[in-house]
């Protein structure tokens, strides 16, 4: 295969980090083969930031490697997922004089109404993830997605903005450059679990995604095929671990693997009569059985404050979305959690795996790779769009000074 042809998804997770490697069949978006998996505890970082640069870098190298063995390739650049409570979505509002002969709109009007946008709504301490057009407005015609060659005089531009601290990105991209990666380009990991989920159906009339992590639940909402809404919720699934590792007394690695071998997100699926023999801690205590709804209360508690808290989300955008709420990540895997937020949520609720590609398409199978192959999904649309990857980074590059520049760029445009 050739090099060109590769695009690798880095899914750079609080629990976990996986490397999906994918053949796009000379260049192909549609015809994607998935050629290597990687995946590795995560270390070195905390609800998805990263706060040990070593131990992150060492995580990276180790899924890398794996996904490198399993696709006799080497790998030399990425597209790297970003998550974390640093990240803030905001849609920002931009107004141009439409300057071309008789007024027709060109693309230069399209790009300076967005570069107008995007300028007033950054502050120099946040790094620009993303800026996507959601509608355009002509005059007084309002909802129109494609405004170049039509006529009028005032062109509006409403694009939702993506920042995430400066600090933030930058050790997430030192740690994957002494990884010895370049990065072709940071993606919003909800963004490309969407991707890799999400119908145009569903986009068009409206949905709600939930990537359920280890330290964040990150939410996007679609509407008429744009996004609309973006909040990341400082609460995920190593919150249910520690909740049961503090309450039953036993260690966290015990109790990330009680949850998923014996837990339950609805006490009502539970038979009273189950019982269950946690582990105890040094194996000092003796053996002790516990009621499975014990388990199963617990891990409710903390299941209903997230759902809550997603819910309130989707209030707050104000807007219907009838496609309702799709749930993805590992967090999403927990018994019973599908049940209690049916009960619970007045909408329609599945849980969301990848779209089958070719290749080892069975490997990936589960919600928790849907951010990596997402991100070979939005890396193969990039590579056939006339704009290259933005190359954040490559071994070697002076780090700061790159993501200044950028910055210099994006407001001389404006000013």
């Amino acid at each position: 295969m050739a090099s060109g042809d590769i695009v690798v998804g880095l899914d750079i997770g609080t629990s976990k980090i996986a490397t999906i490697i994918g053949n796009t069949w000379q260049s192909d978006p549609e015809k994607i083969e998935i050629v290597g998996v990687g995946t590795a505890p995560s270390e070195g970082l905390r609800k998805g930031v990263v706060v040990d640069i070593e131990k992150t870098t060492a995580s990276i190298r180790e899924s890398v490697k794996e996904a490198e063995m399993m696709a006799g390739v080497q790998v030399g650049s990425v597209y790297a997922g970003i998550a974390g409570g640093h990240i803030l979505g905001q849609t920002s509002h931009g107004v141009v004089a439409v300057s071309g002969e008789g007024h027709q709109i060109i693309q230069a009007d399209v790009d300076r109404a967005i570069n107008t946008a995007k300028a007033t709504a950054t502050p120099v301490d946040r790094e620009v993830l993303h800026v996507i057009s959601q509608d355009f407005v002509v005059d007084d015609q309002d909802g129109i997605k494609h405004p170049v060659g039509m006529s009028g005089i005032r062109l509006e531009a409403y694009v939702h903005i993506i920042t995430g601290a400066v600090a933030s990105v930058q050790n997430l991209l030192k740690s994957i450059n002494n990884a010895g990666l370049s990065v072709e380009d940071i993606v919003l990991e909800p963004i490309a679990s969407a991707d890799s989920i999400l119908t145009s159906d569903e986009r068009s009339v409206g949905v709600t995604l939930a990537d359920m992590g280890g330290g964040t639940t990150d939410i996007v909402i679609y509407k008429d095929d744009a996004l609309r809404h973006t909040k990341v919720i400082a609460v995920g699934g190593d919150h249910v671990t520690n909740d049961i590792a503090q309450l039953l007394k036993m260690t966290p690695y015990d109790a990330e693997i009680l949850k998923h071998r014996r837990g339950c997100a609805l006490v009502e699926l539970i038979e009273a009569h189950e019982k269950i023999q946690p582990p105890t801690v040094g194996g000092f205590q003796r053996p002790r059985l516990i009621p499975r709804q014990h388990l199963a209360e617990i891990i409710q508690c903390r299941m209903e404050e997230t759902i809550d808290l997603i819910h309130n989300e989707i209030a707050s955008y104000g807007t219907s979305t009838p496609a309702g709420l799709v749930l993805t990540g590992g967090t999403s895997l927990v018994s019973g959690l599908l049940e209690l937020v049916q009960d619970r949520l007045p909408y329609p609720v599945r849980i969301g795996y990848p779209r089958p590609l070719k290749g080892l398409s069975d490997r990936v199978n589960s919600p928790i790779y849907a951010t990596g192959v997402g991100l070979v999904m939005y890396g193969s649309v990039v590579r056939q769009s006339t704009e290259s990857g933005r190359q954040f980074m490559k071994p070697g590059d002076n780090l700061f000074g790159q993501i200044t520049q950028r910055m210099k760029e994006w407001f001389s445009e404006y000013f």
